[in-house]
């Protein structure tokens, strides 16, 4: 048996655990740069904000209701995330983290237990650890696990816990639920589903595996046997490899000179050379991208992008600082009005054993690999004491290039100067 935890309303959730005054108010929370609502209280949903919606399309609507909004406030979050798979990792014997606010539990070796009281504890014991609600979904594959726990998140006489333990509790299930909700069944298969007039998870448990396979290829033919019961997905215990790494902000302001835009590409680089460090990778290849507002006249847009091969595996700031301005400058165009930008590295190889090879013309040898490396750890040595950016270099500028939070909390988990003070 397979156990899905879900934290109800994550970032909504965070934001409660340090004000408590918010529960029971409409609370929503933004994307970068104050843009879109990517987080909703169920007070929130009941306005029928949409998520995704523009905020200030929105903003009346929020403000008559007396709602609370915020900017995402990801270091709180991330710390908040690692508490709850803390505590949800002492509770089974092997956890897959599957995204911030969602872990699959393995309860295969717990037949001897009431899978609902157990689930109750799991939920009573987050809570009062870390103070975020959840819910938790139980069946015999993972798909099941996902069915369950959209049911008891959509049911509030459920108590937050739904188990499908047998036939009749699973096809019940099945029913209810859309094949559009149906975890791996994205929006194109759902319409092409409901063409061929299946409409429930039910229909698609019961359609030819043939006719299945046919349309849906070996992915659909897996979710349908998910759905009967048959277990295709096992726990990942291990992250998978990263394929790419992708740093971009969209601006608060329209960006015209070069000068500018070169700085924020050398920053955005500066990051991806950070996050390779991180996870011990080194980028064979790299895309530079600029582009003007989707909602800028037809002939006042403009989306330029440009891709190359790296002489050698890239870690190294300096580097991949300089390869990513060289192709902004074939990418940038005088006259447009930019809004956003990004750098995207991949080709990923492991970082300290990926094969250099030799250059074609000595003057090209690069400086050896344990001095660019000693220089990087240097740098990362400085940033992790003094904070982040302390040292960097002097085409990037960290600062400018943030995205706007103009409704930020307190990073109250993770600053010292802004943990929560209480006044006896």
């Amino acid at each position: 048996m397979f156990a899905l935890v879900d934290c109800n309303n994550f970032y909504v959730s965070c934001e409660r655990v340090f004000n408590p005054a918010l529960e029971g108010r409409p609370v929503v929370v933004l994307s970068n740069n104050d843009g879109c609502i990517i987080a909703r209280s169920e007070e929130a949903k009941s306005l029928g904000i949409k998520m995704g919606a523009p905020e200030f399309k929105c903003r009346t609507q929020l403000a008559d209701a007396g709602a609370s909004v915020f900017s995402s406030n990801y270091p709180l979050y991330g710390d908040m995330s690692s508490r709850v798979m803390t505590v949800l990792a002492d509770k089974a014997p092997d956890i897959e983290i599957y995204s911030i606010d969602e872990a699959f539990l393995d309860l295969s070796g717990f037949g001897r237990f009431d899978l609902g009281d157990y689930a109750t504890t799991i939920r009573r014991t987050v809570r009062r650890h870390t103070g975020i609600p959840v819910s938790i979904g139980i069946g015999p594959t993972k798909t099941l696990a996902k069915v369950a726990n959209r049911i008891a998140k959509k049911n509030p006489e459920m108590h937050g816990v739904c188990v499908l333990g047998s036939d009749a509790e699973i096809r019940s299930a099945l029913r209810q639920t859309a094949v559009g909700d149906v975890w791996g069944i994205g929006r194109q298969w759902s319409l092409l589903l409901q063409t061929g007039n299946i409409r429930t998870a039910a229909d698609l448990a019961d359609a030819p595996p043939t006719w299945i396979r046919k349309h849906l290829h070996i992915t659909g033919a897996r979710v349908q046997a998910e759905l009967l019961g048959q277990s295709c997905l096992p726990l990942e215990l291990a992250r998978p490899a990263r394929q790419s790494i992708c740093t971009s902000r969209s601006f608060g302001r329209s960006v015209e000179h070069q000068d500018e835009l070169r700085e924020a590409v050398a920053t955005f680089a500066g990051n991806c050379a950070r996050k390779l460090r991180r996870e011990q990778l080194a980028a064979s290849m790299m895309t530079v991208f600029a582009c003007t507002s989707p909602f800028d006249p037809p002939d006042e847009r403009y989306w330029g992008t440009r891709t190359a091969s790296l002489p050698h595996p890239e870690q190294d700031s300096r580097r991949l600082v300089q390869h990513a301005v060289k192709l902004l400058d074939a990418v940038f165009r005088k006259g447009y009005a930019y809004k956003k930008a990004g750098v995207l590295v991949c080709g990923l190889v492991p970082g300290k054993t990926a094969a250099t090879p030799l250059p074609l013309f000595p003057d090209e040898q690069p400086e050896s690999d344990d001095r660019q490396l000693r220089l990087m750890e240097a740098m990362e040595q400085i940033n992790t004491r003094y904070g982040r950016s302390t040292i960097h270099l002097a085409s990037e500028n960290a600062g400018a290039w943030k995205p706007r939070q103009q409704k930020l909390s307190s990073r109250y988990t993770t600053v010292w100067d802004e943990i929560i003070s209480v006044k006896a």
